[in-house]
């Protein structure tokens, strides 16, 4: 499909409160590879990991379409797609190798995408693919759960995307309890709601958490790991496991060795950065998660909206979730989403 169409774009690294930090730009329609799918984009939502690449962006006299998380109609497919066809109405969370969802149509590969919920709106439906796939990553692949798995996970940042997901998936499909970091009274009422068992303070993290759990926890969810090791060792029985989904740098695992604490990394876009044989996983969990959300059995963590599918509106969901303060998830939608 040939021509141009209207897009977000980043140049260059700038703090959110620049308006240069994304702009309005016109960009030539993606060119479909083999197994691509052409999707219109109705609806994404912002991640940390959206923030992070903005702000560290190298300087280029080219545009960087930014965005994972979307939710649209697919217009056209390549011609070796099997799965999908025109009409589709999909969701999925990209590619960090290729260019992003903030624009009107984005070029996916089939085995990345999955029909939507049919019961969720394309905005509902937008806030879930990303934290959904790091969530069953990091419960059924890193940990290795299942329905007869039993023990105590703690899902520290809990009100967060990821947190929210992760205890309804650990809820709906394992036998586990399941403590949540949250200190907030918003954030408390919102990891209760996503079906936390009980709750523990990340400030006073080692004391809160061995008064639920005194001989120590089987499973670990950790999003910011910088200076939590030591507390890690003391909180985690011997044999526990913890995945941990940040990057600090020079992290030091030394004291989780004496309890053979396990450390897990997980990266929901290893399998497309590096084509790995099972890419198609992923199409398979959201198809799986889609049927568990039209069950009434998993929800929608959008919790904000924002009706302007353009630079402004997008600067304005990438200032919410930089501030930190955000329970649940933002989602950028176009105004008929």
């Amino acid at each position: 499909m040939a021509g141009h169409m209207k897009a977000v774009a980043s140049y260059r690294g700038l703090p959110v409160e620049d308006p240069e930090c994304l702009r309005d730009v016109e960009v030539p329609v993606p060119q479909l590879r083999p197994r691509d799918v052409l999707v219109r984009v109705a609806a994404v939502s912002v991640n940390p990991a959206d923030v992070k690449l903005r702000a560290s962006l190298t300087p280029s006299d080219q545009p960087r379409v930014l965005g994972f998380d979307a939710a649209g109609t697919v217009e056209a497919v390549g011609p070796e797609v099997t799965t999908l066809a025109a009409g589709d109405e999909v969701w999925y969370a990209g590619d960090v190798t290729r260019a992003g969802s903030n624009a009107e149509l984005q070029a996916v590969d089939e085995r990345v995408v999955a029909r939507k919920p049919e019961s969720l709106s394309f905005a509902e439906a937008a806030a879930l693919p990303l934290t959904t796939i790091t969530a069953w990553e990091t419960l059924f692949e890193r940990f290795g759960l299942d329905a007869s798995s039993r023990g105590t996970l703690l899902v520290l940042g809990g009100a967060g995307g990821v947190g929210s997901v992760l205890v309804q998936l650990a809820k709906e499909l394992t036998g586990l309890r399941v403590l949540v970091s949250a200190s907030r009274p918003e954030s408390r009422q919102w990891a209760t709601a996503m079906g936390a068992d009980a709750l523990v303070d990340h400030h006073d993290l080692v004391a809160t958490t061995l008064r639920e759990v005194p001989d120590g926890l089987d499973y670990l969810f950790s999003p910011h790991s910088r200076g939590n090791i030591e507390a890690y060792a003391r909180i985690v029985r011997p044999f526990g496991h913890i995945t941990g989904i940040d990057e600090p740098e020079g992290l030091d695992l030394l004291p989780l060795k004496s309890r053979s604490i396990a450390w897990h990394w997980e990266f929901m876009f290893t399998r497309t950065m590096y084509g790995t044989p099972d890419m198609i996983r992923q199409k398979e969990l959201l198809e799986d998660v889609a049927a568990l959300v039209d069950d009434k059995r998993i929800r929608t963590t959008m919790t904000t909206t924002i009706d302007d599918f353009g630079a402004a509106g997008l600067r304005e969901a990438h200032r919410l979730v930089e501030s930190g303060h955000v329970t649940g998830k933002v989602v950028v939608a176009r105004r008929a989403a």
